[in-house]
């Protein structure tokens, strides 16, 4: 006789996740950083102009900034300090770069050196302004920037504000405005220029002529909030809408000089008109309104390469007035053939990214850290990690 055995596999269910509150006493914090030391803290900055130390075992803030611009910059309206990154060669060099509205309501990019006797603290005399540009009213000005694979610094600007774009500074590629920049801070080709100390990159698409020569993208209205996959290179900008809808670009890795079309259209609708050949179409958009599939402002997100398992390969973003937070998988995607992303593609993670204490309100961004934990900031002064339970 022959006895057969049959062997039934019980799969374990995904660990369910969790998000906690880290801290809630931060002074309208828009953004995090990792610490680049292998400390398990964060650099959280704040809109008011102070870089501050969160210990993410104990929730602790430090009382002393790592860095203090509130007496060089204007918060008026959407201006502050509004961005930060560390240098790729941060280990060696201590430096890194930050977002800001000057006291002229301008964008400035500005780099800095830790202090040599005080890792804690930055030296307020190695300011080094890297770029400068004029912004035309106080809203729009944007304030995402990231280092990609290329060692290449990358800078979302807005279009300068006012409503439909007046200027039509989206679609003037010879000024800085409604653009994603591209530049190579490590040199500087103007010495004789105190507002720009870098070099520009030869792939850029105006780099010998047609246009600013910082350029990469253009065609954009306000990308608050981008991210770069640290697997692909690919780009996502979060790029607030007007009238109908919000929108998420995509810039394949290596891909320069793309056009996405603000003030032309909205997302794919038609806003101002004009010529539409050569427009690069959204990868996602959604439509205004309250519902679970719908906002009034997007918070660009990233692509999740962290330690939950069933995150990953998932782009995760939100909205900043309604509170929803979505993913996509984007590993699942065909960039070639792939048609503008609806909202009936969305996964809804709101409820299931309700926090342990509080809630979240205001989403101002989604930051990692060096292994690829999840972390998000609200306007109203907290900062959560994703995690399971």
């Amino acid at each position: 006789t022959t006895t057969l055995v049959l062997v039934i596999e019980v799969l374990a269910p995904p660990p369910v996740i969790a998000v906690r509150r880290l801290a809630s006493d931060f002074e309208q914090p828009l953004f995090v950083a990792d610490s680049g030391d292998d400390s398990g803290r964060l650099f959280v900055i704040q809109k008011t102009g102070l870089i501050r130390i969160l210990d993410t075992a104990t929730g602790a803030i430090d009382p002393v900034p790592l860095l203090d611009v509130s007496a060089s910059i204007t918060t008026e309206r959407e201006g502050g300090l509004l961005g930060l990154v560390l240098a790729p060669d941060f280990a060696s060099t201590s430096q890194f770069y930050i977002y800001v509205t000057n006291l002229a309501g301008d964008t400035e990019i500005r780099r800095y050196t830790l202090s040599q006797t005080d890792p804690d603290q930055a030296d307020p005399m190695s300011e080094d302004i890297i770029l400068t540009f004029a912004q035309f009213l106080g809203n729009h000005n944007a304030g995402w920037i990231g280092f990609g694979a290329d060692g290449y610094l990358y800078i979302a600007s807005g279009d300068g504000g006012g409503a439909g774009d007046p200027q039509n500074n989206g679609q003037d590629s010879s000024n800085l405005l409604g653009a994603m920049l591209r530049i190579d801070p490590a040199v500087d080709e103007f010495p004789n220029d105190p507002n720009r100390d870098y070099g520009i990159p030869a792939t850029n698409p105006f780099a010998d002529a047609g246009g600013a020569p910082e350029i990469y993208a253009y065609g954009l209205r306000n990308p608050y909030r981008s991210s770069i996959d640290s697997a692909t290179g690919n780009l996502y900008i979060g790029d607030v809408g007007q009238a109908d809808l919000e929108e998420i670009n995509l810039i394949p890795n290596g891909v320069a000089g793309l056009n996405f079309g603000w003030n032309i259209r909205e997302g794919t609708q038609e806003f101002a008109g004009g010529p539409v050949a050569g427009l690069t179409e959204p990868f996602v958009e959604y439509s205004h309104g309250s519902g679970p599939l719908e906002g009034n402002s997007v918070t660009g997100g990233l692509v999740y390469r962290g330690p939950i398992e069933q995150l990953r390969g998932e782009y995760i973003f939100g909205d900043f007035v309604t509170n929803n937070i979505w993913s996509i998988n984007v590993d699942t995607l065909d960039f070639d053939t792939l048609p503008t992303l609806e909202s009936s593609r969305f996964r809804v993670r709101t409820e299931e990214f309700a926090p342990d204490v509080g809630s979240i309100s205001g989403i101002t961004s989604f930051g990692e850290d060096a292994s690829g934990n999840l972390y998000i900031t609200d306007i109203a002064g907290g900062v959560f990690v994703v995690e399971t339970e």
